[in-house]
């Protein structure tokens, strides 16, 4: 029996969207009542297992639940129902620079984004060398990250995240970014990932990327779990319904 690294437990969440909302208290007051809202539901019932040592895509459209149930997966947001239970230590890189104070410079960024992540400093003093290679950012490790380009700030963060040595690595979007050279980095790293075991979840709108990259695919679609298993007939199912996707 596969071992799991991740066991996605009947999640769902949602959302509430204002169609109406209250400026101020006085307004409320004033009109005598509340705003009115209704609840998206973003999650329905979502249930699979990440097997350890896996490179697990997440599939589907814009709007589909991806990024959201990557977020439950990094305790970021919290299901309304079911749970996510990990098995060893959780990295995630989310959003560009995520984490990162635009006003610090890139060295004092390393430290604040490592301690987020949960390295000591020594740790941390340990690894620098090694996170500003990778990064490629040497020349403007001390400036302020917010002089950074997007590219610079992706890969800095990434080299961080990939840096706590976590057992699972979380994705989004992260490799869009990248230039063709720091993209082929990242697919070594990720080999050298699956080499030792450990296991990468990881959101991608390029089909290309999860067919070169992952052995496991879940596919969702508007909140729901269409599919999940090996990732050749995943991708397969969904290219066949949206054949112009990725």
């Amino acid at each position: 029996m596969t071992e799991t690294a991740v066991h996605v437990d009947s999640v769902s969440k949602k959302f509430r969207l204002y169609h109406e909302r209250n400026q101020s208290l006085k307004s409320a007051i004033m009109r005598r009542k509340i705003s009115v809202h209704e609840d998206f539901w973003a999650l329905r019932d979502i249930t699979f297992d990440v097997p350890v040592g896996s490179t697990f895509g997440l599939i589907g459209s814009n709007g589909s639940g991806k990024s959201t149930l990557l977020k439950c997966l990094a305790k970021i947001l919290y299901p309304e129902h079911g749970s996510i239970s990990a098995n060893g230590k959780v990295a995630a890189l989310l959003e560009v620079g995520s984490g990162f104070h635009p006003e610090l410079s890139g060295r004092e960024n390393v430290f604040l984004n490592g301690s987020i992540l949960g390295m000591s400093r020594k740790e941390i003093q340990r690894k620098f060398d090694d996170i500003v290679s990778f990064s490629g950012v040497e020349q403007f490790i001390d400036q302020p990250v917010k002089n950074y380009s997007s590219g610079m700030y992706v890969r800095l963060g990434f080299s961080v995240a990939i840096n706590v040595d976590p057992d699972i690595l979380v994705v989004d979007e992260v490799l869009a970014v990248g230039d063709a050279e720091f993209q082929q980095k990242c697919f070594q790293k990720f080999e050298d990932f699956k080499a030792a075991g450990k296991t990468v979840i990881l959101v991608s709108h390029s089909m290309g990327t999860v067919k070169q990259m992952c052995d496991h695919a879940a596919w969702i679609n508007k909140g729901n779990l269409e599919l999940v298993g090996p990732a050749d007939p995943v991708i397969a199912a969904y290219e066949a319904t949206y054949p112009h996707q990725g």
